[in-house]
């Protein structure tokens, strides 16, 4: 009894080896969108004023002094033609935003404001009123307001100390929306969604799921990224559905094997369904020091030459072994990390074993260099 107990025990944890994984569930709410309701950006030039001494040059930046008098004109204040305006109290500035879908005038958005010519800080600035256009051309938002600036500093004596930025900073709720931007929502007899990644196996997932939440086909997949959904006329309706099924799990089977590799940070992402075959790699370091010793040259005592500094310099390459590492093939992630790590290889070093491994065939996913 005791000896089937344990047997028992072992195949209970032996399971988990060899027993396929369940697939992934997720919220439809994080694997779609609707197509149509999105964000949209906005940009506008303006002014901050008020800063201690810390703006443009006007002598170097000329468009802010340009800005500074067609401004003073629009309210009303004549300034004489050949004027050259010296002010540091004054920066030029670009300001952003991003309008959220069914916003409606009147309600508050963040922007953020940077300095588009050399001013040193924008801390203690006041934003003057700036309209943030779209990319039609057509002013959605005003902006205007206090700046608050994350960072700090201070300089003296010609030593500095500086921590963040401080040529950037954030208005909460420093623009109100002035027009409303439509959305497909209400319009046509459908909705499509759209994946945030192509896969035929997940628009499959969510048409079952959708439909068999309705208990009718109102869903049908058009490709491996959309899914056309049949809606109601009534926009209660349509807003009642669209919350019915956005919470809706979705069974998501493994992605498709793939390596990213930033190259310039060296970092290297590897997901869950990369495999190795079989392969042998040789992999050795190659490192060439140059050491520089200064030689000082100096003539008898009684000799007409000059005393001359010279350098000496000394050259050494090593080569590290390379010998020949065998990475048996691997069916789990565990598997790949621990034959990468074998190899004793820095980030970089991989970068270029991992384009070799995939050159020779051995390598079972997709290479994505960024």
């Amino acid at each position: 009894m005791l000896r089937f107990a344990l047997a028992l025990c072992i195949l209970v944890a032996s399971a988990a080896l060899w027993w396929p994984a369940p697939a992934q569930a997720a919220r439809l709410k994080e694997i779609a969108a609707v197509q149509g309701v999105r964000s949209n950006p906005l940009v506008g030039y303006g002014l901050v004023v008020g800063l201690d001494g810390t703006g443009d040059q006007t002598t170097q930046t000329p468009f802010t002094g340009q800005s500074l008098q067609s401004m003073l004109q629009q309210l009303g204040v004549t300034v004489p033609a050949g004027t050259n305006m010296q002010v540091r109290n004054v920066a030029a500035v670009m300001v952003t935003a991003s309008l959220p879908p069914f916003a409606q005038p009147g309600q508050a958005l963040d922007v953020t404001v940077a300095s588009l010519g050399n001013a040193k800080s924008l801390r203690g600035g006041t934003l003057i009123t700036t309209p943030l256009k779209g990319p039609d051309g057509q002013v959605y938002a005003l902006a205007q307001g206090h700046l608050v600036i994350g960072g700090a500093g201070a300089s003296a004596g010609g030593s500095k100390v500086q921590i963040n930025t401080l040529n950037a900073g954030r208005i909460p709720a420093g623009a109100l929306v002035e027009r409303a931007v439509p959305t497909p929502l209400n319009q046509g007899d459908s909705l499509q969604l759209d994946l945030n990644s192509a896969d035929y196996s997940t628009a499959r997932a969510v048409v079952e799921a959708i439909n068999r939440r309705a208990g009718q086909p109102l869903a049908q997949a058009l490709d491996g990224r959309t899914v056309r959904v049949a809606m109601p006329a009534d926009p209660g309706a349509r807003v009642a559905l669209l919350a019915d099924i956005e919470n809706l799990p979705i069974a998501r089977e493994m992605p498709a094997a793939k390596v990213v590799i930033n190259a310039r940070t060296g970092s290297i992402v590897v997901n869950q369904a990369v495999t190795l075959s079989a392969c042998a790699v040789a992999h050795g370091a190659l490192s060439v020091t140059i050491s520089t010793q200064p030689v000082i040259s100096q003539p008898n005592a009684f000799g007409a030459g000059q005393t001359v500094q010279a350098e000496k310099s000394d050259i050494t390459v090593a080569q590290g072994a390379g010998s020949l590492i065998q990475l048996p093939a691997g069916a789990q992630l565990t598997d790949v990390v621990k034959a990468l790590n074998s190899l004793g290889a820095t980030p970089q070093e991989l970068l270029a074993i991992l384009q070799a491994i995939q050159a020779a065939g051995a390598l079972n996913a997709e290479l994505e260099v960024i």
